[in-house]
Formats: C-alpha cells, sequence, structure tokens
C-alpha cells in the first residue's frame, strides 16, 4: 500500500506545475505547486533529521491553516514522525495533560505559541523547537526512508470537556483508505479548484490532483469569519468547488453572489438542516449541493444532494423524522442496533428497517482505537473479530437503505411521554426562516425547545412554532438570546451548556 508522500511523488510528477495550495496573504495570493510543495516538504524532512527527529517520533504542531501548515505536515509524514494536534484554546492544563499522555520529541510553532512556550509545563520539556517551513527555504542532507503504512501519522487530541481528553491515532493508511473514501464521496476531479475550511480534506485534495483553496479567513471559529474578504478572495481566484461547517456557509451566505459560481458545494461537520440545503441551493442555482455526515473516528459515512431529495422526504423532516443523511458510502459497513449508549453494547442484531437505535461503523477509514486504548471501552466494540466504532448518533435506515439521523444518544429525553430524540423536534424548529437554531431538552423533567431567532420572532411565528411541535408534547418553549454550540464548528448544540444556562438564568418561558 501506497503513503501519502509516496503519492504526492507521483503527483509532483503528472503535474508539476499545477497549483496544489493557494493562500491569501493581505492582497496577494501565494501559490505553490504540486513540484513545489514535493521539494519543500522534502527539505523540511532533511531539516527535521539533521535534528535529530526520527521515525515515531511524536511532534506537536501549532500552526493554523496554511501553506507552511501543510509543508510541515508532509515534511513529518516523510520523516515517518507522527504529527501531533491539540487545541491551544483550550488552556494551559489541556495541554499539559496532552503533553502528558504524549511528550512531544519537537514543537512546530508559529511565534506567539513559541513564546509561551517558558510558561507552560507541557510544553517547557519539550527538548526542540522549529520554525514552520517556508516554501522558498532549502536545506542541504540526506532525505530520510519514509514511512510503513501502519505508523501513525496524525494523532488529534479531543478537547477533554467531558473528561480526560483521548488521542485519535490515525495511520497512514488510515488516511490513504479516508483519501479513497473522500475522493469517491466528494468525487474529487484533477484540476478541481476547492475553498476548502475542512483542514483533513486539503490531503485528500493533495492526493486526487485538485488545487485546495486556504479560505481567507480565521476557520477556528467558522461562525464569525468575514464575509466580505472571504467573497472578494472567491472573486479573485474563482474556486469550482468548496466544503465547510453548516455555520461557515451561514456567513457566507450574507454576502451576495458569493456562492452562485460552485459547481460542488460540501457541507458537513454539524447537522445539516433542510433549510440551509434548500438556501445554498437557491444561492447556487447550477451548483449540485451536498449534505455530508461523518465524524472524527469515521469521515465520510453518509451523503445526500439536495436534488435527491424528494417532496416526501421534505415533508417527513418537518414532521418529526429526523435528518436525512442519504445513502452510506461504498467503503463503510453500517448498522443501528438497539439503543445502548452508556453501557457496554450487549446486544449487536440490526433493528428493523424504521426503527431507531445507535448508529456503529466499521471499514478501513474507520478509526479502531485511541491511544493507549483510552476511551475503547465506552466507543469501540468487536463484533466476529471486527472492531466496531459505535458514533453515540440515534438514527434509522428506511426501507430505501438511507440513513436518518435522530440526534446524539447522550441527548435523548425519556420520560413519562416516551423516549424522544432531539433532531426529531429541531428539524421541524429549524424549518421556520426566522430561526436560527433549536434544540430540544429536558429541564426539571418538563421538556423544553429552546430558540435563538436570526431576527426578532414574531407572536404569529411563535405560536406557529408551537403548532408545528404540539405531536411532541413541548411543555415549555422559550427564546434565548444565544444557544451554546460547540467552538470547533460552530454548529452542533452543547446541551450540556444549556441546560446549565436554563437551570442558572431562569430564561423567560412564553
Amino acid at each position: 500500500m501506497k503513503t501519502i508522500p509516496e503519492i504526492l511523488s507521483e503527483n509532483a510528477l503528472r503535474w508539476p506545475d499545477v497549483p496544489a495550495l493557494i493562500a491569501t496573504r493581505g492582497n496577494r495570493e501565494e501559490m505553490l505547486s504540486f513540484s513545489g510543495i514535493e521539494k519543500a516538504a522534502a527539505n523540511f524532512a532533511s531539516q527535521l533529521c539533521s535534528k535529530g527527529i526520527r521515525r515515531g517520533d511524536p511532534v506537536l504542531v501549532f500552526v493554523p491553516m496554511s501553506i507552511e501548515l501543510y509543508v510541515a505536515l508532509l515534511g513529518l509524514f516523510r520523516v515517518g514522525a507522527t504529527a501531533v494536534f491539540l487545541d491551544p484554546s483550550s488552556g494551559m492544563r489541556h495541554i499539559n495533560a496532552c503533553c502528558a499522555k504524549l511528550p512531544p520529541a519537537a514543537l512546530i510553532s508559529i511565534w506567539p505559541l513559541r513564546w509561551l512556550k517558558p510558561l507552560i509545563q507541557g510544553l517547557r520539556k519539550i527538548p526542540r523547537v522549529f520554525v514552520p517551513p517556508k516554501p522558498s527555504q532549502e536545506h542541504v542532507g540526506s532525505l530520510p526512508g519514509g514511512p510503513s503504512p501502519e505508523d501513525a501519522a496524525l494523532i488529534t487530541f479531543t478537547s477533554g470537556s467531558t473528561g480526560a481528553p483521548k488521542a485519535a491515532v490515525r495511520t497512514h493508511s488510515f488516511l490513504i483508505a479516508q483519501h479513497q473514501a473522500l475522493h469517491n464521496a466528494i468525487q474529487l476531479e484533477p484540476g478541481e479548484r476547492d475553498l476548502t475550511t475542512l483542514p483533513v480534506f486539503v490531503l485528500a485534495n493533495l492526493a486526487s490532483g485538485v488545487t485546495s483553496i486556504l479560505p481567507d479567513a480565521k476557520i477556528s471559529r467558522p461562525g464569525s469569519v468575514d464575509a466580505g474578504r472571504l467573497a472578494r478572495q472567491v472573486r479573485r481566484i474563482q474556486p469550482t468547488r468548496t466544503g465547510g461547517s453548516p455555520a461557515f456557509y451561514q456567513q457566507l451566505a450574507t454576502e451576495p453572489g458569493s456562492l452562485s459560481n460552485f459547481q460542488k458545494i460540501f457541507t458537513g461537520g454539524a447537522p445539516v438542516f433542510p433549510a440551509l440545503l434548500q438556501t445554498l441551493q437557491t444561492l447556487a442555482p447550477s451548483s449540485r449541493v451536498y449534505a455530508v455526515y461523518g465524524s472524527t473516528e469515521a469521515e465520510p459515512i453518509a451523503h445526500v444532494a439536495c436534488d435527491e431529495i424528494a417532496p416526501d422526504d421534505w415533508l417527513a423532516m418537518r414532521s418529526g423524522k429526523g435528518l436525512l443523511a442519504g445513502v452510506p458510502v461504498a467503503e463503510i459497513s453500517l448498522r443501528v442496533v438497539p439503543d445502548q449508549w452508556g453501557q457496554s453494547l450487549k446486544v449487536s442484531e440490526p433493528v428493523a428497517p424504521g426503527e431507531s437505535g445507535e448508529i456503529i461503523v466499521t471499514g478501513d477509514h474507520v478509526l479502531k482505537g485511541y491511544l493507549n486504548g483510552e476511551g475503547n471501552n465506552e466507543t469501540k466494540v468487536i463484533l466476529s473479530n471486527t472492531i466496531w466504532h459505535r458514533t453515540g448518533d440515534a438514527g434509522y435506515l428506511d426501507s430505501s437503505g438511507r440513513l436518518w439521523l435522530l440526534g446524539r444518544c447522550a441527548a435523548r429525553v425519556h420520560d413519562q411521554h416516551g423516549t424522544l430524540y432531539p433532531f426529531a423536534v429541531e428539524c421541524v424548529a429549524m424549518s421556520f426562516p426566522s430561526i436560527r437554531r433549536a434544540a430540544f431538552v429536558s429541564t426539571s423533567g418538563q421538556r423544553v425547545l429552546a430558540l435563538e431567532g436570526n431576527r426578532i420572532i414574531t407572536n404569529a411565528e411563535f405560536d406557529e412554532i408551537k403548532r408545528a411541535v404540539t405531536w411532541a408534547q413541548i411543555e415549555m418553549v422559550c427564546i434565548l438570546p444565544h444557544i451554546p454550540v460547540d467552538s470547533r464548528h460552530n454548529a452542533k448544540i452543547n446541551y450540556p451548556a444549556l441546560e446549565q444556562i436554563m437551570r442558572s438564568k431562569g430564561p423567560k418561558f412564553k
């Protein structure tokens, strides 16, 4: 099996002058061709080796999404070292905990974080520090032999917001399997120009001969990017396709004409509700708009195009049937089993079509375990000598084999009325144009629907929403100025934080 560095070496010969990466710095674009990134990565690999970095060494990377990031990453791949990522915004305690679990052999960092190194215990112990490589830099030295397919290529730590951080380990063979699954699922074609905010998609692009345009935005907060700057970048470079989170497109959609020339639009990483799909299709009438379902441990799992959704499907989503995710990709095996989230999986036989349960998946691009096995007990199960991943999501398969999502298993509400999952209710509320976010929770034993408007919600609209969810036996509906969401995609509801807000601040119920 080939590795990503081997594929990129072939691509450098096949398309030497084709742009591999385009980034905007100030008012000008910077470009690195496929042959250029091959040379720059080889040079950085030589530099790493000259400073004692060897195959298997974990190297902590603090570099934002940029040309320098991918040169550094590919240089590490060539050495056979492991790139380690964590979220520095999670604070010193998180950084220290991650470094204690996996002590880095080196740090590659931009200047502000290099300045903090002496002040943070976990970083202070790192023996070597590298500046993010500039593509123009030349280094003399022999090149390493490279990794084997089963070497760890990437390790990413979770935020640890619900406990100790755990580390997802991706081998080189995993990245190749993920590339192949993405290549087919999101239809990567050589010569395309892709504006993407999703870092893993850039690796798939590089392996497929697709030019990646790095957005002129701080993508760590996709829900607050500068739509004007992005629109100007789009007009200058004219990408043909784009991939990003729902929050990213909600921002970009506010800039007239910014989406009209795309041929393919892919959105995922968080729930893609019907209203957003329809908005994107309206703003980009000549484009095919897709919702992609996946997770850190398995990307992609399923996808659906807006034009594949029939009128009955739209009606079902507005009537409490959940969120259509589409047919699972060919490279994955998926089952819906009885919901046993929070306990060991004792029943592994699939439920009948149309019956809800928890979603489990397996395949070559599905993560088989975490660093040191920490987290495996909660999310991994062995069935017939095969490791399956418990996604933690609830859903069902319809008679056509399409997957419908119902939300997180941990967010289900089980009370005297029965069991109800959040997407069933939220999908209905999100179909109203005045609603920016909706969240269904249980507070003090009562079913509550929280709403956040993108404008003032009139009394008539409020009453209409309440009538639309009467079947869900909602006991209270409230309007909040802000519903908390995840920090990564700015789109997934943070249910524990929401419940805490509602308990502590006592919002005004209507």
